[in-house]
């Protein structure tokens, strides 16, 4: 959709590419009346830089200091998150995929965060790319790491308009097989993690920035606004110990996109419904105002007996042939604190997810052709003055004692 530019429109998301290159074995499965699954790699080609990535990897272990580290500041029980890169734009790119290849990159990965978010990994296209089959490999490889890591993980997502594979949005389905694909899908991909995901993005951005329905959710669409209560029960049955949350972008503030959640989860409660938080992604732009009632947003969410989480930070800015400026970085590291700080004085906001850790693999010029640097490192992971903002307000926040 074309970028408002509203003060209050702080992430304006054009379409994302469809991810263009399924498993051979998905192709295989289409007219299999099983239901298949992948859980071993795919075969591909051996990445030449592996040899030097270790090396790296072996000199970073050396000389960093374990307790330098975003994760090591932060209080006991406040999750630190990043996005783990893979599928969407990496797709088109002139690299292998980050995880699955870039030593340094997991390396800093691990020592850095203490949660896990799927970029790609786990939504539709990627996790059910056929009918009757899905592809469980990538998803089970970030789980597996986050365990290794001692790290727990975010699901995303069960419910979106958007990234949903052909076989789907362009299939002839009657409404009850329709529901009946959704169910399905909820339940396997839930229960196959049962245990090992912290948090589910049950349903994401479903409304518009007027606070209706997306016309565009072929769920909504077809099954009925009935059909997002189901999804949250369908999840929790599938694993009672998950919390289930709602997310979008632009709910930063008290706006009719945010009213709308506010007007739904509470109907939703009323009925029974297991929700159990609300999220703003919290995708920034430094070319508008930061979202000064943040805090006070969330915590009317907590007062429904909600949990709350910021699920996708990033602060882009117009960059020109030079870089940013230090004003710009200066203007962007403030907008990452107040963010922070904001989740941490809201006792129920317990997880921060920087929506990718390093310049290098950003969504953000892919999408936003004239901006960038929006994440707290540079593309040769370099600190910049966000990183540094983002340790120093989590050091403080251990030092108070936050969560006592």
């Amino acid at each position: 959709m074309r970028p408002s530019r509203s003060p209050r429109t702080t992430h304006p998301v054009p379409a994302r590419p469809r991810g263009r290159r399924l498993l051979a074995l998905a192709a295989a499965a289409v007219a299999a009346p099983a239901v298949l699954v992948a859980t071993a790699a795919p075969s591909t080609a051996v990445d030449d830089r592996a040899a030097d990535r270790a090396k790296d990897r072996a000199v970073l272990k050396d000389h960093q200091n374990p307790r330098d580290t975003l994760r090591a500041a932060a209080p006991k029980g406040f999750y630190l998150g990043s996005a783990v890169a893979g599928g969407g734009h990496h797709e088109e790119q002139p690299y292998a995929d980050p995880f699955a290849y870039d030593v340094e990159y997991r390396d800093r990965l691990a020592r850095e965060f203490s949660s896990l978010s799927a970029e790609n990994q786990m939504k539709w296209e990627y996790i059910h790319p056929q009918q009757g089959f899905y592809n469980f490999y990538p998803a089970d490889a970030i789980v597996r790491f986050a365990q290794e890591h001692d790290q727990v993980v975010r699901g995303h997502t069960l419910l979106w308009h958007s990234q949903n594979p052909e076989w789907l949005t362009e299939g002839d389905f009657t409404d009850e097989e329709l529901r009946e694909i959704l169910r399905d899908h909820i339940s396997t991909v839930v229960s196959r993690y049962a245990g090992r995901i912290q948090q589910w993005d049950v349903a994401n951005e479903i409304f518009t920035e007027e606070g209706e329905f997306r016309e565009e959710n072929i769920w909504i669409t077809r099954l009925g606004p009935g059909i997002i209560a189901d999804a949250f029960r369908w999840a929790h049955e599938a694993d009672p110990k998950a919390k289930l949350y709602f997310n979008d972008y632009n709910v930063e503030s008290f706006n009719a996109k945010s009213d709308a959640y506010y007007e739904l989860i509470q109907d939703l409660l009323a009925d029974g419904v297991p929700v159990h938080g609300f999220a703003p992604q919290s995708h920034l732009s430094t070319q508008y105002g930061f979202p000064n009632d943040l805090r006070a947003n969330l915590q009317r969410f907590v007062d429904l007996g909600l949990e709350t989480a910021i699920t996708e930070i990033d602060v882009r800015m117009e960059v020109g042939e030079d870089g940013p400026t230090a004003a710009q970085l200066a203007q962007q590291a403030d907008y990452y604190q107040r963010a922070l700080q904001a989740c941490l004085d809201v006792r129920e906001c317990k997880s921060f997810t920087i929506w990718g850790f390093t310049d290098k693999y950003s969504w953000v010029p892919v999408f936003f052709p004239s901006e960038g640097s929006a994440t707290v490192t540079t593309e040769t992971y370099e600190r910049k003055p966000a990183y540094n903002a983002l340790q120093d307000t989590l050091r403080a926040a251990t030092r108070a004692g936050w969560g006592r």
